[in-house]
């Protein structure tokens, strides 16, 4: 699904393929949304259910806010295609290459953060704010509000899935003297008059 790569895949959420014209995006968003809403009513609202339906409705609504505008969907389809390919050439580096190594993961971090920050965090409040998108799901102040640090945190969660799978360099574990430590300690509390 969309967060297992941690790119955020807008025709998965909507259940379509790259292909889909905007007919069928808004079509097919409204159904969802219509849907969602439905289950939202039928069900008790617990803080959790709240927290889940709110992200389901913005990652929605971020979906038809990009998909449905050829401009803002072929800038974030070739925007996320470059990231996987960049990823792709990270993981294909040699780890002894340690500077190309650095290069590209210094690279893919600063686009990574600015691919999630503008497509999960300000896509989806600024979904919230288009006219057709408020109508469809009612969203309103209240839940841009609650979602944006919900948003955060979401994208928190996908960067870090992200960065999970990514080579790093293995880290050697300090070496700690720890007989020096304790008679540092000991002099330190002996000189304060503790």
């Amino acid at each position: 699904m969309a967060e297992e790569a941690g790119y955020v895949n807008y025709f998965e959420i909507l259940g379509l393929d790259d292909q889909s014209n905007p007919g069928e995006v808004r079509k097919t968003y409204k159904r969802k949304m219509k849907d969602l809403v439905r289950e939202i009513a039928h069900v008790e609202i617990t803080e959790e259910r709240r927290t889940h339906y709110l992200l389901e409705m913005a990652k929605l609504n971020g979906a038809v806010f990009i998909l449905r505008d050829k401009a803002k969907r072929e800038e974030y389809w070739s925007q996320r295609i470059e990231l996987i390919a960049l990823e792709e050439s990270w993981c294909a580096v040699d780890l002894s290459d340690r500077e190309k190594g650095d290069l590209l993961r210094r690279e893919f971090d600063g686009k990574v953060k600015s691919f999630l920050s503008k497509y999960v965090e300000e896509t989806m409040l600024e979904a919230g704010q288009d006219k057709e998108v408020v109508e469809a799901s009612h969203w309103n102040p209240a839940h841009a509000r609650y979602a944006a640090r919900l948003l955060r945190y979401y994208r928190h969660r996908l960067y870090h899935t992200i960065l999970e799978r990514l080579p790093y360099h293995e880290v050697t574990p300090p070496s700690i003297d720890w007989d020096e430590r304790a008679a540092t300690v000991d002099g330190l509390l002996s000189a304060g008059g503790v």
